[in-house]
Parts: C-alpha cells; sequence; structure tokens
C-alpha cells in the first residue's frame, strides 16, 4: 500500500510562510529609487533566468559576492553559505574521494567515510560547468554557484536524489583584456607557522570573436594538528628501537632488542600540512553569431601532509606512569601520519547552436582523478576486544603499529546533447540524451611494519616469547626487512559502469500566470565488477579474485510541477518528482563454493539494489526590488537506501540496501536591506530524518538500524546569514564590510544510535567577518574565519569503537579515535590588483 504523505508542521516555520503569503498577496513591485537587490541569472533549468522566475527550490550566489562576503576558498565555505545543505568536513585530505554533501537529511552513511572511494554513488551530484563530477576543485574565478533541492534527473543527464550543486566558472571574453593577481597571508589558531596563497587570471581577446581565460591558484599552509606520539621508521616504515636513548634501525639491531626493546617516537608538530595547486584553462569562440565553441581544461594537484582532526582521551599507558599522558585540543595520537595525495584532470568541450526554434548545445568531457592516502589502522587491532596481536605474537610485541594505505583511479568519457527550446507562446521544451562510460579502480593494503624481523629473531632466538600463543611458532617461514609478506590485507575493486538516458521537460502556459511542467527520465546502466581480497600473512596464503559480478537496471521516472504567479512579485509552485540511484555489482567469494575467504550467504550481497525517492514539496517565492524571499515544504520518501558498509566476516567493502527511510521538512530564505546599504540574507531549514523501517542486513538477517533512528550527518536545524554593508570613502574609495554565520544542531555520525559506531555531535556556531578597501584596482581585504574557535566536529572514529582498549596485551601506544574539526579561527589579509 502506498504510504500515505504526512508532513509534520512546526509552528513557527508555518507563521513565517504564511506570513510571507500574506506580504505577497499584497505587495506591488517596488518602484522609484532605492536599494535594489543584485539579480543572478542562472541556468539551472537550462534557461536563463532569475532565481526568483524559476518555479523549484533553488539558491545562488555570485562567486563576487562569496568571495567578498563569506571568503570562500572551498566546497565547505560555499556549502555553509547555501542553506540547508550539510557537509562532513574532513578537510583537504583526500578531499576528493568522498562526496559527502547532504540535502534535505539523505544520507545514511557513516561519518567516518572519506579514506576509500565507496560502492554507492553519492545522493547529490556535482557539476563543474557542464560536466558531472566530484573533484572537490578550489573555488577560484567562479562566476556563481547554484543549489538545486531535490531530484534533478528530468533536467541533467547525471541523475540525483537530494539534490545537485553547480559551480560555474567565469568564461572567456572577447571583448576586452582582463587580468588580476592577489596574494593571501593568514595564521591559524593552534598553529606555529603560517597560511600563504597566490591567485592570477588573465583574459586575453585574440580577435573580435575569441578569447582565452587562464587562471591559476596555490595553497601552501602550515598544519594545526599536531601528531605528539608518532613512530620513528626507517626506508621500510618500520619503527625504529631505542637502545640506550639513541635511536636504531632494527636491521641493526640484535635479535633482544628487535625482541623486548620499545619504539622510538616524536612529536610531529602542525603536521596536516596543505600544498594546493589549480589550473584552469578556456579558450572560447562566438565563431557565428549562432555557433560557439569553448574548450575546457581543470587541473588540480594536492599534497596533504595529515589528517586534520582530533584525539579525545589518554594515549592508553597506566595512569601515573611516565609514559601517560592526555591529550589537548590541537593532539591527534595516531602513532603513524596520515598523509595523502591527488591528481585530478578534467577537460570539456561545449558546443552551442542556435537553432532559432531552439538551442542545441553538446559537452564531450573526460576525466582522470586519481589519489592515494595512508592511515594508522592500529584502532581495527586493537579495540573492541579485536586483540589480535595476541594471536599473531604470542604475547607483547614491543612496537605495534598497524598500516593502511588506500587508493583509487577514477576515469570517464561522458557525452551529453541538449536541445532547448525558445520561450514560446504555449510551449517550453526541454529534450536531452546523456551516456557515461566509467571505470573504477580501488585499493586497499594493510601492512604490519616490523613483523618480519620480529618473527626472524624470534625464530633465531627460540625466546618462549615465540612458542607459547603465537603461530609464529615452528612453521612460519624467513622473511626479509621490508618483504611485501608484511602485508596482512589486500583489497582490489575493479568496476565497469556504464549508462544512457533521454530526459526532457514539456511546459505548456495555460496563461500569463498559470503553468503545468511535466518531465521524464528514461535511462539504462549496466555494472561489471571484479575484486581481489586476501589475507596474505599465512604461508602460501593467495589473493584470489572472486567471481564477476554484473548487474543491469532501466526505468522511466516522471515530475510533474505546477507553478501559478499570485501577482507580479509573487508565485506558489508544487511540485511531485522521482529520484534514482543506481545499483550496482559486487563480486564476493562464496563460502558455500568453498571459495578462499567466502562469505556465507554471498549471493545476497554480490549485487545491491537501486534506491529512489519520491519528493514531494510546495513552495512560494516573491518579493521586491528590495526584499526577496523563498518558503518551501518538502517531503520524501526514500525506498531501499544505499548503505556503505563492509561484509560480515573478511570486511569486503560493498553497498546494501535497507527498506525504507522518510525526511520532512521546512526551508526558508530572506534577503533584503535594512537601510539604503545595510543588507542581509538569512536561510533556515528544519529537518527532520529517520528510518521508518528496521534496516536488516541482506548478508546476516541482523538489525543493523531499528525503525525510528536518526539519519546520520542530518541535523533538525541549520542556519546560515549574513549582513555587509558599503560605504563610499570619496570619490574614488569603497568599504565593504560583512559578517556571516553558520549554525547546526548536533547531528549523528552512524545510522544506529546505539551502535559504538555512533557518537552525537553538539551543535556549532561558525562566525566570519570581513572588510575590503578598493581604490582604483587596489583591493585590501582583512578577514577572520570560525571567530570564536569553534571546534565544529562533524564525523569521526568513535572513541568507542576505535579507542584502544584498556588492560590489551599488546603495548599499544597511542589512540586510534579521530574527531574531523573545522579550520580553526584563521586571521588573513588579502591584496589584490585588477590590470
Amino acid at each position: 500500500m502506498e504510504k500515505q504523505l504526512e508532513l509534520r508542521r512546526k509552528p513557527l516555520a508555518v507563521a513565517v510562510t504564511a506570513a510571507c503569503m500574506a506580504m505577497s498577496a499584497n505587495a506591488p513591485a517596488q518602484e522609484g529609487a532605492g536599494p535594489v537587490i543584485e539579480e543572478i541569472l542562472v541556468t539551472a533549468t537550462r534557461r536563463e533566468a532569475s532565481v526568483q522566475d524559476i518555479p523549484y527550490n533553488i539558491s545562488a550566489m555570485s562567486g563576487d559576492y562569496l568571495v567578498d562576503v563569506h571568503n570562500v576558498v572551498n566546497q565547505y565555505d560555499v556549502l555553509r553559505a547555501m542553506y540547508g545543505v550539510t557537509v562532513v568536513d574532513r578537510g583537504y585530505r583526500n578531499s576528493g574521494t568522498v562526496n559527502n554533501i547532504v540535502i534535505r537529511g539523505l544520507n545514511v552513511d557513516n561519518g567516518a567515510n572519506g579514506d576509500i572511494m565507496l560502492n554507492a554513488v553519492p545522493t547529490v551530484a556535482t557539476y563543474y560547468d557542464n560536466t558531472p563530477l566530484f573533484a572537490n576543485f578550489l573555488v577560484k574565478d567562479i562566476e556563481r554557484v547554484e543549489v538545486l533541492r531535490g531530484p534533478q534527473g528530468t533536467l541533467y543527464g547525471s541523475g540525483s536524489l537530494g539534490g545537485t550543486v553547480r559551480y560555474i566558472a567565469n568564461v572567456p571574453d572577447p571583448q576586452a583584456f582582463d587580468a588580476s593577481v592577489e596574494v593571501d597571508f593568514g595564521t591559524t589558531s593552534g598553529s606555529g607557522g603560517n597560511n600563504l596563497a597566490f591567485d592570477g587570471m588573465i583574459n586575453v581577446p585574440i580577435g573580435d570573436r575569441t578569447a582565452l581565460r587562464a587562471a591559476y591558484s596555490r595553497i601552501d599552509n602550515d598544519g594545526v594538528i599536531d601528531y605528539v606520539n608518532v613512530y620513528q621508521l626507517n626506508e621500510f616504515r618500520e619503527p625504529l628501537i631505542d637502545v640506550d636513548g639513541q635511536c636504531v634501525d632494527p636491521r641493526d639491531a640484535t635479535d633482544q632488542q628487535i625482541l623486548f626493546n620499545t619504539g622510538c617516537f616524536r612529536e610531529a608538530e602542525d603536521a596536516d600540512t596543505v600544498e594546493i595547486d589549480y589550473y584552469k584553462l578556456a579558450l572560447r569562440s562566438n565563431i557565428t553569431d549562432s555557433l560557439s565553441v569553448q574548450l575546457n581544461y581543470h587541473r588540480q594537484e594536492d599534497e596533504i601532509g595529515a589528517r586534520r582532526s582530533t584525539t579525545v582521551g589518554d594515549n592508553g599507558q597506566p595512569p601515573g606512569s611516565d609514559l601517560f599522558f592526555a591529550y589537548g585540543d590541537d593532539d591527534s595520537g595516531q602513532v603513524i601520519l596520515e598523509p595523502s595525495s591527488r591528481e585530478v584532470d578534467l577537460a570539456s568541450l561545449d558546443v552551442e547552436v542556435d537553432f532559432g526554434f531552439a538551442t542545441f548545445t553538446s559537452t564531450t568531457s573526460t576525466y582522470d582523478h586519481t589519489g592515494v592516502g595512508e592511515s594508522d589502522n592500529g584502532g581495527l587491532w586493537a579495540s573492541g576486544g579485536r586483540d589480535w596481536n595476541f594471536l599473531f605474537y604470542g604475547g607483547q610485541w614491543p612496537r605495534p603499529i598497524q598500516r593502511a594505505e588506500r587508493g583509487y583511479e577514477d576515469e570517464a568519457f561522458i557525452q551529453e546533447f541538449r536541445l532547448v527550446s525558445k520561450t514560446g507562446e504555449s510551449f517550453d521544451w526541454i529534450l536531452g540524451a546523456y551516456w557515461m562510460d566509467q571505470e573504477t579502480s580501488v585499493y586497499q593494503l594493510s601492512w604490519n611494519p616490523g613483523m618480519n624481523l620480529f618473527k626472524n629473531a624470534c625464530r633465531d632466538t627460540g625466546d618462549v616469547i615465540c612458542t607459547i600463543g603465537g603461530i609464529y611458532g615452528g612453521f612460519w617461514p624467513r622473511f626479509y626487512a621490508g618483504d611485501l609478506s608484511e602485508i596482512d590485507f589486500e583489497y582490489v575493486r575493479d568496476t565497469d559502469y556504464e549508462e544512457r538516458a533521454v530526459y526532457g521537460e514539456v511546459t505548456y502556459h495555460f496563461s500569463d500566470t498559470f503553468r503545468l511542467t511535466g518531465g521524464f527520465r528514461w535511462f539504462d546502466n549496466e555494472t561489471v565488477n571484479d575484486t581481489i581480497l586476501g589475507f596474505p600473512l599465512p604461508p602460501g596464503s593467495t589473493s584470489p579474485a572472486a567471481p564477476q559480478s554484473t548487474d543491469s537496471d532501466d526505468d522511466v521516472l516522471v515530475k510533474l510541477n505546477a507553478s501559478w504567479d499570485l501577482n507580479p512579485s509573487a508565485m506558489l509552485y508544487t511540485t511531485y518528482s522521482e529520484g534514482y540511484r543506481h545499483g550496482g555489482a559486487q563480486a564476493v567469494p562464496s563460502l558455500e563454493n568453498g571459495d578462499p575467504f567466502g562469505e556465507p550467504n554471498a549471493e545476497a550481497i554480490r549485487t545491491f539494489e537501486s534506491d529512489s525517492v519520491k519528493n514531494y514539496e510546495i513552495g512560494i517565492k516573491g518579493g521586491t526590488d528590495a526584499f526577496q524571499y523563498t518558503a518551501a515544504a518538502f517531503y520524501v520518501d526514500w525506498e531501499d537506501p544505499q548503505l556503505n558498509t563492509t561484509s560480515a566476516f573478511f570486511g569486503f567493502f560493498l553497498a546494501a540496501n535497507g527498506q525504507e527511510a522518510t525526511t520532512r521538512g521546512i526551508e526558508l530564505e530572506f534577503e533584503g536591506y535594512l537601510t539604503d546599504t545595510l543588507h542581509y540574507r538569512v536561510g533556515y531549514t528544519w529537518l527532520e530524518a529517520e528510518l521508518d523501517k528496521d534496516f536488516i542486513s541482506p548478508q546476516t538477517g541482523a538489525v543493523v538500524a531499528p525503525q525510528g533512528s536518526d539519519l546520520p550527518g542530518a541535523p533538525n536545524n541549520t542556519l546560515s546569514f549574513n549582513v555587509d554593508s558599503r560605504w563610499q570613502l570619496g570619490t574614488d574609495m569603497e568599504l565593504v564590510a560583512g559578517v556571516n554565520g553558520y549554525y547546526q544542531s548536533e547531528a549523528e555520525n552512524f545510522i544506529n544510535q546505539s551502535s559504538v559506531l555512533n557518537e552525537t555531535y553538539e551543535s556549532f556556531l561558525l562566525l566570519g567577518a570581513s572588510a575590503s578597501l578598493t581604490r582604483d584596482n587596489w583591493q585590501a581585504t582583512l578577514y577572520v574565519r570560525n571567530l570564536t574557535d569553534e571546534e565544529g566536529v562533524s564525523g569521526g572514529f568513535p572513541s568507542a569503537y576505535w579507542s584502544y582498549d584498556t588492560g590489551i596485551f599488546e603495548n599499544w601506544y597511542g589512540n586510534g579515535n579521530r574527531r574531523f574539526i573545522v579550520e580553526p579561527r584563521t586571521i588573513g589579509l588579502r591584496l589584490g590588483y585588477r590590470f
């Protein structure tokens, strides 16, 4: 039976919405002199239009406004400026690995995700101009950013469940030469160093119809996190040994020293350094009045020194001993640094032809995105009763360390065609075709550094530690230091994905004030997956390939929208739209077939199903020259939500389907002027997001999360705001100053609030301020981000699951839990010159 629509209304939200409707019913368009809100033209509906004329809930901000008022640098800054959007802020480390954007609460994934590319694709699509890709480029030389809430499969080639975020770059201008340079110097709380940044742009006309635009940005930031108990390692990344106060390479130590001496530690201050280079190039030619071609290229290179996260608690040593200490506000308890690096290249060709009755657009894109990161995996070995070193070493190992390397390569070719009618008397229409061919390769290798030297020393001495309890005694062969046999876990996942889709919309204008839109999306997709998984430590073991798995799906989605102009300054709209996220194949070996490392009931997890949403929405938007508003109420029914998780026994990364969840909420946005120069913008979202049925594991039948659980990363309340003003100082100088803020209420880390994987993170408020002085071609900006130095935790590796057990046998040092924090208070000065 179809679930009956239910929308719980909050009195405050209802009152505000009613007030908006009352104002709209009587508010005439403002005339005469006075402040006027900057009109932002967007192409979200594939036609250029004002945000206030589009019958959907969409927000847009110009690039200049985002920089001048919000001081944005990256996607976290941008999305916190857009109301109703939440992110798990993991900093720049592996920042392109996992899309962590949540709109309308559509998320069931763990806040600890982020180190490895996931099986299920994100619920929110991201676009750079006309190319669907999550690359987390720096937000530089941007014309505007658009956020569309709700499913968008009838307007875009890449479908989505929760919404779409579009980054629209500045285009080359053949009319005039333009260039700018900017340098930025700042300092961040907790860091002993400085932040340096550079931006340069040049726009060069080539004749009357062609122009080249190039931009380059560089970020070089010292870190803020101190890794206070990091092992000192040799060239094979094995721990050095403390011999009479000296750090000795274990290859130069005696067997007794290898067996019983502890490691050497150091403190790595400000370890999470950031080095990013971003390049952008665009060549545009308006060949004729009806034909234009633009070639685009983006490249970004990231080198990150460590993770921006903090550890709570202590280092697990006996309280009162000389080794015991508690972690401070900027400390990490990992015993190895956790660096990452990545490269992403995106090239696209846009061709636009004006046929008179319609505009034809072709976008051809290709990208290659690779990355790798290292992690301290000790929390997986020494918490929750997983004291595995006792099994391997037969007792205490003086230098326990477990390192994981995770990497990915994602490459794709994408072709999209669109034909968009010119606005006509009665009908407007859009027709598009989309094809994507994507290949991804994801891997994880885990090491036990120093294991070979330890077991060889055991063999040489015959010490009791080698013969009681440990599996090294008697039969384990000899290896040399640095040998690959120290790998205890190997995982490789290769996936080929192909999708074809046809989509479109038709709008019929019944009158000058009433319109009805119908949309559709037909799609067909196929996934082929090959996986290798093994545990190479035991002698003679291999990492076998699982049976290849395939999956395919096709369907049709629909959309209905009606909009009515209540008067020249207000519009009422309602929307029903369907969203879809494709399923996939997961090659998992079967225990029943006798496969090495086979999983029981593997057939149940060799594929995961698509999930889908039915989105119901009603809204009103309008205003005058000096005041605009949007109010919307939504209800989303989410069927078969996909959870990124692991298999029950051997840890295959996979996605699993639940049963049903719902989200409901109220979205409000106001923008206007309090005086002729004092401008404000406020956005608020109230949200409830929860499971409607128990989330049952398809492999084991166990309850992953019970009915009524709150969805993670979906706070009940979010608020974004800014207030800014301009002052003319004489005839050639202007001062622009403003404050901005972002608030979110408490949020969960995992879908089951009773699980050790969950933590409830407290609410936080981030405040910023800036003042810019402009004279002629010069501009100087003094800014501060996170004024009150809030911790702002939005995800992490919880203490209950990742902190080392008390009273363990293996001498683990440090602590495995982590909490992702926002950028601490940063104060900076930006100087720019425009030629």
